[in-house]
């Protein structure tokens, strides 16, 4: 195992690499296609096109160490074409060998500051579900939906469905919320637009909602009766 002096950060070349490069090589790699220092004291991840050998290079004040790792099974990484040169932690170094187990270690270490929100924030559910559970009206209609034609006529409808649920989620009645929202659109202020979505909108004009003249024509009636 290597032990690198000091807090140092990690970078990963996006791109398979001959193993047989040794220190000139791969200085040259780090300075001309990465862009860094490679005498930063960083750490620098190159991986071959199997992705079943690693070295990493780094500066340890006195000379350039490399490191070397070659896996017995498995794979660092499974589809070159999802990769790019990028920063990441010791974690994620950690994480890189490939195998179920470690795909969704690495997916949940990604996520990680929107996987905790609920432990900063007691009004943020720990999971989905109910959000899950609000939608299934698209999947349980799923024959229904074939009116929509084109699959830009689908998207549309998943936006309008999420805003609906979004709105019973808010204790808002969708219908009086539609009704207002697209007589106010057109004359709000584009920079202010998030006002519009169901808990803003509560917050501002739910007192006083614009009315549909269906709506004024039943008043109308209800006065003259």
């Amino acid at each position: 195992m290597f032990f690198p002096e000091g807090q140092v950060r990690i970078f990963v070349y996006g791109e398979p690499v001959n193993m047989r490069l040794s220190y000139d090589g791969l200085y040259a790699k780090i300075r001309n296609v990465m862009g860094k220092d490679p005498m930063s004291g960083h750490l620098f991840a190159f991986i071959n096109r199997r992705a079943t050998q690693m070295k990493v290079m780094y500066w340890d004040r006195s000379g350039f160490c490399i490191w070397s790792k070659r896996l017995e099974e498995g794979r660092l990484i499974s589809d070159w074409s999802t990769v790019h040169t990028r920063e990441m932690d010791w974690t994620g170094l950690k994480l890189l060998p490939s195998s179920p187990l470690t795909k969704a270690l690495s997916y949940a270490h990604e996520r990680r500051e929107g996987l905790e929100a609920y432990l900063n924030d007691p009004d943020v559910p720990i999971d989905t579900n109910h959000l899950e559970r609000a939608l299934r009206a698209i999947p349980m209609g799923r024959k229904n939906w074939l009116f929509c034609w084109t699959e830009a006529g689908a998207e549309h409808v998943g936006v309008v469905q999420s805003l609906l649920t979004t709105c019973r989620l808010h204790d808002v009645d969708p219908y009086e919320y539609l009704v207002d929202v697209l007589q106010r659109v057109k004359n709000h202020p584009p920079l202010q637009m998030g006002e519009l979505t169901p808990r803003r909108w509560k917050e501002l004009f739910a007192k006083n909602p614009k009315r549909s003249v269906l709506h004024l024509i039943d008043q109308m009636r209800k006065k003259a009766e």
